[in-house]
């Protein structure tokens, strides 16, 4: 028996319509294992919640993106194919709509389709010496400064080389997922999936000259708090969050798991940009 995992966004319709396409899936013989989408949280917990049963055949999603980079946190280091069904704003993460879900629910049940690998980040936090904080992510992990807080000054090294100190709102590094997340917000460059780099954006930075770079997906970015520093967050792909300041060191580098995402035949990764763009020739 094929047994699937369901994670639904907290939503009055995402629950109705899970709770129709799990009693089809049943019907199907399939069992269905099901999970609520975790809120963020504003901090790393000591004790993660346990991950995804190995045995699943399959994830679906029923949501927005923060519902999908949920579901991705609970999957881990396994390599368990997921699709993303729309619920949500804008859905960059979801490969299909509501209306396609019982069409893409039955050709994934009849093993027609493909996977493509999308690389995540990992990320580990490092104080005083000793490793703090390990976090995998698919989109972004983020440097952020509070409201009242003065301009953080980031102390930024490419494989061991310095590069600069960003002097800026925050600085966001940004797998090629991730570059049509917050990083697009900030003004970082749109990046194919295919193209192995890591984006680097600075969120309004105080030297105008200081623009988003392309590195190599092979290079190790370390980064640091150059003074005393108070009320700077460290997020993770927007899901969980960690106090830091001077005496943290964050290393971020391509992680060994990337995520495998099912991709539907129909869908160009190009024409579903135009469309949540609004670009000229989009489909409406």
């Amino acid at each position: 028996m094929k047994k699937v995992g369901l994670v639904v966004k907290i939503d009055a319709e995402a629950k109705r319509k899970a709770d129709e396409f799990e009693s089809w899936l049943r019907s199907k013989g399939i069992d269905v294992f099901r999970k609520k989408s975790a809120l963020p949280s504003s901090r790393i917990l000591n004790n993660p919640p346990p991950s995804a049963p190995s045995d699943l055949f399959c994830i679906f999603v029923l949501g927005g993106d923060g519902t999908f980079l949920s579901a991705v946190r609970w999957i881990g280091d396994q390599d368990i194919p997921i699709l993303g069904i729309k619920f949500g704003e804008v859905g960059f993460l979801a490969e299909s709509t509501e209306d396609g879900l019982y069409f893409a629910a039955e050709a994934i049940l009849n093993n027609k389709f493909v996977t493509k690998s999308r690389m995540r980040l990992l990320v580990k936090v490092i104080r005083e010496g000793k490793e703090f904080v390990s976090e995998t992510v698919l989109n972004d992990v983020v440097i952020n400064k509070g409201a009242l807080a003065r301009l953080a000054h980031i102390k930024t090294y490419i494989n061991d080389h310095y590069l600069t100190t960003y002097k800026a709102d925050g600085l966001i590094i940004s797998t090629p997922t991730g570059s049509t997340a917050y990083a697009l917000a900030a003004g970082g460059p749109i990046v194919h999936p295919a193209v192995p780099g890591i984006i680097m954006t600075p969120i309004c930075p105080f030297t105008l000259t200081n623009r988003p770079l392309i590195v190599p997906d092979s290079a190790c970015i370390k980064m640091q708090l150059a003074e005393k520093a108070s009320d700077i967050m460290l997020t993770f792909d927007g899901q969980a969050g960690l106090e830091i300041d001077e005496r943290d060191t964050i290393i971020a580098r391509k992680g060994p798991h990337p995520i495998q995402m099912i991709t539907m035949p129909d869908q160009h990764y190009f024409d579903v940009l135009k469309a949540k763009l609004r670009w000229s020739g989009c489909r409406v």
